[in-house]
């Protein structure tokens, strides 16, 4: 895995992730019962990781797509004979 997101981005992410990972923890503690917070707490612990290895999976894919999208050639477009008559 090669860093695939910017220095500025990944330290964006980080501050999201423990952001979103504090609010949903400081949330869990008051009601334990929810499970929405668990689902915030696992994104915000996703966001911290991407910044630290500065590796997003789904810019990988983005730019894989867009990659194979230019090495393949565009069809030509089957035009219809013409009758003059």
């Amino acid at each position: 895995m090669k860093p695939n997101i910017g220095m500025i981005n990944a330290l964006i992410r980080i501050t999201c992730g423990f952001t979103m990972l504090a609010w949903a923890t400081s949330k869990m503690v008051k009601r334990p019962w929810r499970e929405s917070f668990i689902v915030v707490a696992m994104l915000g612990g996703m966001k911290v990781a991407e910044g630290i290895t500065r590796f997003c999976p789904l810019t990988a894919l983005f730019n894989e797509y867009v990659e194979r999208k230019q090495e393949e050639p565009e069809p030509q477009k089957q035009l219809p004979p013409v009758n003059p008559s």
